[in-house]
């Protein structure tokens, strides 16, 4: 009998990474592959899934976590489908038609919620009920999962655009995003550094004043996941956070924030251990899109 096997897709902005995994989660071949149009990208990942289960196994189910903004909504006629991207040749690129001819379970979530659920299971969330991923990068979004399962209302959380305080005598810099100009977003992610400072933190001859800046807006995020979600840990990724200093900062600005008042915190006064990097780098997305292919199995033979 053909061992079965795990499909998982990281699919970024920029590039996609395809992995095909045994029952023990071992990754039995792997392509990286770039984000070009939907027309252009789609059949390089057919094309994979077609061919590298040969001599492995079957494929069983696939997963997918990816960029967005995208309908995750199970019960919609569009799920799975990336709705308001700007991204040339996406807009309306539906993941359940482009890989339905593969005929097996599939499961399509956030690229962040696909994180989230990676570190929830093996990395820094490990053995978190409850956990916040955010990742800073050339967006900001945050997945939130309880009980491996990610949450969400009639859409994904977009924690990006919530408004900060901006005081704009310290900071006059007007904002990057097309649609709210100075939400967090378009104030702290690595397009508005480069804008306001001319380059990245971590390129920075003396960061400081930057981190100071960029901490106190990314701090006001996470004090309202705290007070929204009560998450047992916080864990914060993507190339923005890699600054030196930033996460220490960050932990300041948020303790500042929170003022004590939190008793689950008390604890973790400074809280090193609450707002946390990423324990599997690199890794989390597509660890978590190979547990989203594990749940399209479960819904599939629980409906059966």
């Amino acid at each position: 009998m053909a061992k079965p096997l795990i499909g998982a897709i990281e699919a970024g902005g920029t590039k996609f990474v395809l992995a095909l995994m045994d029952e023990a989660g071992r990754i039995v071949a792997e392509q990286r592959i770039a984000t070009l149009t939907a027309a252009e990208t789609m059949p390089e990942v057919i094309r994979f899934f077609s061919e590298a289960p040969s001599g492995h196994g079957e494929l069983a189910a696939i997963g997918v976590a990816s960029f967005g903004p995208l309908d995750i909504d199970p019960a919609s006629p569009t799920y799975g489908t990336i709705t308001t991207t700007p991204k040339p040749g996406w807009s309306g690129a539906s993941f359940i038609d482009w890989l339905r001819p593969l005929g097996v379970p599939l499961k399509v979530d956030t690229d962040v919620n696909g994180a989230a659920l990676g570190e929830a299971l093996s990395g820094a969330g490990k053995g978190c009920r409850t956990l916040a991923y955010t990742t800073v990068g050339t967006g900001i979004g945050t997945g939130v999962v309880r009980d491996l399962r990610p949450m969400a209302g009639f859409s994904h959380y977009e924690s990006g655009h919530i408004p900060v305080a901006h005081d704009r005598a310290r900071d006059p810099f007007d904002g990057l995003c097309p649609y709210h100009g100075d939400c967090l977003e378009g104030l702290a992610a690595g397009p508005a550094i480069r804008a306001r400072f001319g380059d990245s933190l971590d390129a920075m001859a003396d960061p400081a004043p930057a981190v100071a800046l960029i901490s106190g807006y990314l701090a006001d995020l996470a004090t309202n996941l705290v007070l929204l979600h009560a998450p047992d840990r916080l864990v914060f990724g993507g190339g923005v956070m890699k600054a030196p200093g930033l996460i220490p900062a960050l932990r300041r600005e948020t303790a500042r924030r929170l003022a004590g008042y939190v008793a689950h915190l008390h604890d973790d006064p400074e809280l090193e251990h609450y707002i946390v990097s990423p324990g599997l780098g690199d890794e989390a997305g597509i660890t978590g899109a190979a547990e989203l292919a594990r749940q399209a199995i479960a819904q599939r033979d629980a409906a059966a």
